[in-house]
């Protein structure tokens, strides 16, 4: 989690088990946003390399997976207790310490 000047406020990366690719991100999405209320943020710009989950939220796909809806509810109503936000997709090359929280969280959970 960065401010709007680019400076890294929190990072975590979390364990969550096996999960699909678009499970993982909702999760991720999901820490995010508590992380971010956590720091008492008003608004929030969720940005990940999830082109589905970021649609899915923005509202440009419907949310078909029913493995997902749940995932997709409870990230939208994290999101209305914002002020404001935003998301948006970005490539993953563009999203490299994601990553690594996730590689670190990997190696944490193998011992």
């Amino acid at each position: 989690m960065s401010d709007p000047e680019g400076q890294v406020l929190a990072e975590e990366g979390l364990y969550i088990g096996e999960a699909t690719n678009n499970v993982a991100e909702y999760r991720a999405v999901l820490l995010g946003l508590e992380l971010a209320r956590s720091l008492g943020a008003s608004s929030v710009e969720v940005v990940n390399d999830s082109e589905l989950v970021a649609r899915q939220i923005g509202g440009q796909y419907k949310v078909k997976n029913p493995g997902l809806r749940p995932l997709w509810q409870e990230a939208m109503t994290a999101l209305r207790e914002f002020d404001s936000w935003s998301v948006q997709n970005v490539p993953r090359a563009l999203n490299a310490r994601a990553d690594e929280l996730v590689n670190e969280a990997l190696d944490r959970a193998a011992g």
